[in-house]
């Protein structure tokens, strides 16, 4: 093993995760594009979807995104019609985003997704859940 193995394309975890993300979400465009969704407001309506609304900041530590990412792109989801934001009335200073009716509707259609996508991987279920759990493992230890 040379000293310069550490610095090779090949040996790099952080490039495995980046291009294997990269083509996920390319897998997501043609069956998101259907509902006129980007991969990142899909996720967003996940959150959304699980807990009928939440705060931006709420949803920012669920996705790991900042407030100055997620306000724009929950901007695009509402001009959808999807989502209404609002100031807490007890704290003006907490925006909290919650689902319209198209919103919800929308939940109803999409649920084909995520058996569209799992498909397109090639993974088994158990190699599925395998692979998730040390990347839920290796988000925990990067949050610590």
């Amino acid at each position: 093993m040379d000293k310069y193995d550490c610095i090779k394309l090949d040996n790099q975890v952080c490039f495995s995760l980046y291009a294997a993300s990269r083509e996920i979400i390319k897998l997501y465009k043609p069956i998101l594009d259907k509902f006129n969704l980007t991969y990142t407001q899909y996720v967003a309506m996940l959150v959304l979807w699980e807990e009928e609304k939440s705060t931006v900041k709420g949803i920012g530590e669920r996705l790991h995104l900042d407030s100055g990412t997620l306000t724009p792109l929950l901007k695009k989801i509402e001009n959808m019609g999807l989502i209404k934001r609002y100031r807490d009335v007890n704290d003006d200073r907490v925006v909290i985003v919650e689902l319209t009716d198209e919103g919800r509707a929308l939940k109803e259609k999409i649920v084909e997704v995520p058996n569209a996508i799992f498909c397109k991987v090639g993974l088994s279920p158990e190699e599925a859940k395998i692979l998730k759990d040390s990347l839920d493992n290796l988000l925990r230890t990067l949050d610590e």
